[in-house]
C-alpha cells in the first residue's frame, strides 16, 4: 500500500505551526536555526505559533533547563501565541493512544533486547552497519497471543506498531520536495513505548500535534527519517497530516550535525546587538541572504523584515517545485 501526502499548499488558512525543544540543553546555533524558521513560517502565514517542551526523558532532562530555553527564545523575539505545554503532563492521552492501538490489534509486546535483536538480524545476513536503524524482525509480533484488554505484565517490554504490509509512504516536503521510505523494508515495527515505560518520540509528537491541531511542521532535516512512521501513525491513529518542512542542519566543523550532545555553544542573549547577531547567522544559514545586519534596527523590525524575506523564498521554492 503506498500513502501519499502532499506537502505543497497555498497558505493555511488555520495555520497552526510549533517549536518542540527538549530540555537536555539550552538553545544554540542549530536550534535557534530550527526555532526561527517555524517561527518565521508561522508569521509569513498569519498564523499561530506554540512551544512544546519534549521532556519526557527525564533522565537526559536538566532541571530549570526548560525556563532557559523559554527565556532565550524571548530574548530572541521568538513569542509565542498560546500557554506552553510539557509532554511530562500528557501522559494520559498517550497511554489512550496506546490502548486505541491494542483494541484495534495494532500494538503488541516486545522484550527483545537490542543483542537479540542484532542477533536475529546477523544470522539472516541482514544486519546494518552500527551507525544505521536496525529493521525489527517481528520476533515478538510472531509469539504474542492477543487479549481482550491490554496485558499488564510485571516484566518490562516494550510497546511496537504492528505495520501493516507494504507500506510505502509518499509525501512532499516543503523544502526538499519528494520524499519517500518503505516502513517495512528500512524501519520494521517501531516502539512506541519504551522497555523503562517512557513513551517514545513518534507516538508523543503524533498525539501531541493532534490535539494542538497542529497543520504545520517546521523543523531540522535531522527529523526526516521519522516523518513517514509519523505519517503512517497519524494515519493509524485517524488524525489529519501536517504539511512538512524540513531545514538544513547547522554544522560543526568536523562536518557534524551541531547537538547539545557535542556540547555545543549557547547562543548569546547578553544584549540585543548579541541577539540580532545570533538571528542573522541563522537567517543566513536558512536561505536568506539579503537581510540588514540589524544595525539601527530593534529586534522586532529585524524580525519583520525577515518574515517577509521568508514569504519570498517560501514562493521561490513553490515555484521550483511545481
Amino acid at each position: 500500500m503506498i500513502l501519499a501526502v502532499s506537502s505543497l499548499k497555498p497558505p493555511h488558512p488555520c495555520y497552526r505551526g510549533r517549536f518542540a525543544p527538549s530540555p537536555t540543553g539550552p538553545l544554540h546555533a542549530g536550534s535557534l536555526a530550527s526555532a526561527l524558521g517555524s517561527w518565521l513560517d508561522a508569521r509569513a502565514n498569519q498564523g499561530t505559533w506554540l512551544v512544546r517542551i519534549e521532556d519526557l526523558d527525564a533522565p537526559r532532562c536538566i532541571a530549570g533547563m526548560d525556563q532557559h530555553i523559554l527565556a532565550q527564545l524571548q530574548a530572541c523575539g521568538l513569542t509565542w501565541d498560546e500557554e506552553v505545554i510539557w509532554q511530562s503532563q500528557q501522559l494520559t492521552a498517550y497511554q489512550n493512544a496506546i490502548e486505541t492501538l491494542y483494541s484495534d490489534r495494532q500494538v503488541y509486546p516486545c522484550a527483545c533486547s537490542r543483542q537479540q535483536i542484532s542477533s536475529v538480524l546477523s544470522s539472516q545476513g541482514l544486519l546494518r552497519a552500527r551507525n544505521q536503524e536496525q529493521v525489527y524482525p517481528g520476533t515478538c509480533r510472531n509469539g504474542h497471543v492477543w487479549q481482550a484488554q491490554l496485558p499488564n505484565s510485571d516484566s518490562p517490554s516494550a510497546w511496537r506498531l504492528a505495520l501493516k504490509p507494504d507500506q510505502w509512504i509518499r509525501f512532499s516536503d516543503a523544502e526538499l520536495g519528494p520524499q519517500e521510505q518503505n516502513l517495512n523494508a528500512d524501519v520494521g515495527d517501531f516502539v512506541l513505548r519504551r522497555a523503562d515505560g517512557i513513551f517514545a518520540y513518534q507516538l508523543a509528537v503524533v498525539v501531541d500535534d493532534a490535539r494542538q491541531g497542529i497543520t504545520h511542521i517546521v523543523r531540522g532535516a535531522d527529523l526526516l527519517s521519522n516523518t513517514a512512521r509519523q505519517i503512517y501513525l497519524q494515519g493509524v491513529l485517524g488524525y489529519a497530516t501536517p504539511q512538512y518542512r524540513h531545514l538544513p542542519l547547522v554544522l560543526d566543523p568536523h562536518g557534524e550535525k551541531l547537538s547539545k550532545q557535542t556540547h555545543a555553544t549557547q547562543i548569546d542573549t547578553a544584549s540585543d546587538a548579541a541577539v540580532l547577531q545570533a538571528l542573522q547567522t541563522a537567517a543566513l544559514h536558512l536561505g536568506l541572504r539579503n537581510l540588514s545586519d540589524g544595525q539601527d534596527q530593534t529586534i522586532a523590525e529585524w524580525l519583520l523584515q525577515a518574515t517577509h524575506a521568508w514569504a519570498d523564498k517560501t514562493k521561490q521554492i513553490s515555484r521550483t517545485q511545481n
